[in-house]
Formats: structure tokens, sequence, C-alpha cells
């Protein structure tokens, strides 16, 4: 949990997280409590606790994770002991933004997270008779978690639950920058930029397509054991951004994950003519970039941006289920490593530097 120490606003500000006794009340109409089994450590958790994104605090943190259903609230259709995928962007389903199909962001959806409520509206977490503020509608760094319905996606048990995790927010970003937003047509080349978690997923995701579509999959990172691992999940040419600036030539979908202005402008340069630039990462609010419009009319090119891939998950997550079934698509390698609830801020300094690609805390 993240926590203001003598302080007097109500945002976070960088500092280790917290480990504490919460309490959680019984579900309400349309909520679930979620024995979580395992949550995965995101840059959207680190750009809180280092201040790059604005978060209300105290704030119970992690919002990709999957578990299992313990109590379910009044009118609910979820048995107990189903297992569940947790994603971060719930949808209502009746605004505009849930019209768009996962163009845009559901409205409602949105105004809970970025207030720290459910989707439904108020906060279910305390501590000590105070409240404490929801990341993201799930707030997976816990044993348990009070979740609405609409945040949640049921799976089945062959689903292990650092997939089921891994799912909920690296892989539908990720793959939904490609699927959703970039949608490659025949022969089309395809680079990912930035091999986090989310780019690694995108490396995985043009893998399971080069079949179809004949695409050589592309993967640009500044480090050597990144670009090694992409090589490994069907990379056909990895380059630092150096190299691929000596290598002279473009992809036509290009997806940058990495979250910084430089990797957005070499996202954006290695771009073909007429070919799309989806980035997906999430820089301070206050970075600014510096491309030439020019370059953008005179041949034909389109930057697009997606969150969380532009993905409705209950029609999404079905679809990377059954490649992951088939076998095109496999999402455990995307686990790094896997650690238990006490080496959490190790573990966000691991991935501040870097080095962690997708790093699950398990529960008993």
């Amino acid at each position: 949990m993240l926590e203001r120490i003598g302080d007097p606003t109500p945002y976070a500000e960088s500092r280790p997280l917290v480990i504490d006794d919460l309490d959680l009340g019984a579900p309400g109409p349309g909520e679930l409590l979620v024995r979580i089994e395992a949550a995965g450590l995101c840059h959207s958790d680190l750009s809180v606790v280092d201040g790059n994104r604005v978060r209300p605090v105290p704030m119970l943190l992690g919002h990709e994770a999957a578990g299992r259903v313990e109590q379910v609230g009044p009118g609910g259709d979820l048995a107990v002991g189903q297992r569940v995928v947790m994603t971060f962007l719930p949808r209502c389903g009746d605004c505009a933004g849930c019209a768009t199909h996962g163009r845009t962001p559901c409205v409602p959806g949105s105004a809970a997270n970025n207030s720290g409520e459910l989707l439904g509206g108020g906060r279910r977490l305390r501590r000590r008779g105070e409240p404490v503020h929801h990341h993201l509608g799930v707030s997976g760094f816990a044993t348990h978690a009070m979740v609405d319905r609409r945040s949640v996606v049921p799976v089945d048990d062959d689903v292990p639950p650092e997939v089921a995790a891994v799912l909920g927010c690296a892989v539908l970003t990720g793959g939904g920058a490609l699927l959703n937003s970039a949608r490659p047509g025949p022969g089309d080349r395809i680079m990912v930029v930035g091999l986090g978690g989310v780019g690694m997923a995108a490396v995985l995701v043009a893998a399971s397509l080069r079949k179809e579509l004949g695409s050589e999959v592309i993967a640009v990172d500044t480090l050597p054991e990144k670009l090694s691992l992409a090589t490994e999940l069907g990379a056909d040419r990895v380059f630092t951004p150096a190299q691929l600036a000596e290598w002279g030539d473009q992809a036509e979908v290009v997806v940058e994950a990495a979250g910084n202005v430089r990797a957005f402008e070499t996202a954006v340069a290695a771009t073909a003519p007429g070919g799309t630039t989806v980035t997906v990462g999430l820089p301070n609010p206050e970075a600014r970039a510096s491309i030439s419009p020019l370059g953008l009319v005179a041949q034909g090119r389109s930057i697009v941006g997606s969150y969380l891939g532009s993905a409705v998950p209950d029609r999404d997550i079905p679809e990377y289920l059954r490649l992951w079934r088939e076998g095109r698509l496999p999402v455990e390698r995307l686990v790094s490593s896997r650690i238990r609830l006490e080496d959490i801020n190790a573990a966000m300094d691991e991935l501040a530097a870097g080095h962690g690609l997708r790093q699950v805390i398990i529960f008993d």
C-alpha cells in the first residue's frame, strides 16, 4: 500500500510501499470478494510509486491480478470458486466510450479509476477505520480484493494463476495495440519499441500472427538481455536504438511500449510511409515530443494512441486464451520471476532499473 507520511497533500510522491492489515466488508450488489492468487508488477504501479502518475493516497496498488471468487454480492452471476482475470479498465457497457467497442475508455470507469473508487462508486477498503483508495478498480497487491463484477473476466481452471494475471494487463495492452489499434495486413512488418512486459507481449502476439500474415517481427530495446529474449519469443530481427538507426529501414506497424519521449520519437521515425505508429506507453504527463507534421502528411503516416490496447476484456481475453491453448501464445514466458509480497519494494527497484519483465507475486 502507498501511504502519505507527514505530507498535507493527498497525492503520492516517491516512497516505498508499506505492508499493513486492511479491512474489507461484505460485497454489495454487483460486487465480488476475490482471493488473490497472483499479481503482476507493472510500470503503471511504479508510476504511482515514483510520482509520475498522480493518484490519491493512501492507496492499495496492484492492477494486474487473478484469483478465486470467495463471496458474491446480491444478484451476482458468478459462482464461489470461479477463477477470474481482473482488468484495470472496467466497462459499464452503456456510455459513449463503451459504444466505440474499445477504441476509447469507458467514461464512468475512467472517472472511478481516477478517484480511487470502484465502478459502482465508493471505497471498500479501510485501515484502522479510515478509507483507503482502490488502484484502477483492482488493488491486487493483497490477499483479497473487493471488485466490481465488470472488472473481472471468468476463465477456466486450466489457466494457471500467473498466466491469468498477465492476461489482464500486459497481454491486453500489448496484444490489443496490434489486434485492435494497428490491425496489420498481409506482409506488414511489425516493430515493437520497448520490451517491458507490455512490449514483450506485443512481440508474442506479433509472432502468433506470422503464419497468417507473413509478417516480419522486429524488436527494439536498449538492454541486450531483452533483445535475446525477444529472439527466443519469435522476433526475426532485434536492434538497439543505435543499431536501428544504422539499419535505416522502417516497418509498416510500430508499437511504442516504453513510455518515454525518446522511444516515441524513435517509433515514429521507424514507421514506413503509409504506416501506423501505435503508442501505449505512459510517459510523465508533462513530457513533450518533437516530430515533423510534414512527415505525417507527405508520407501518409498515422499515430494512434491505445489505452489498455483499446480492449474490451470479455471479448479479447477469450481470443488470447484460444491462441494460448493452441500453443501460439506462450504467455507464461513473460513471467520473469515469482516473488512474495514482502519482496515488493526490491521488486519495484528491479522494475525501475529495467530488468524485471513480469515479476509476479504468488499468494498461498
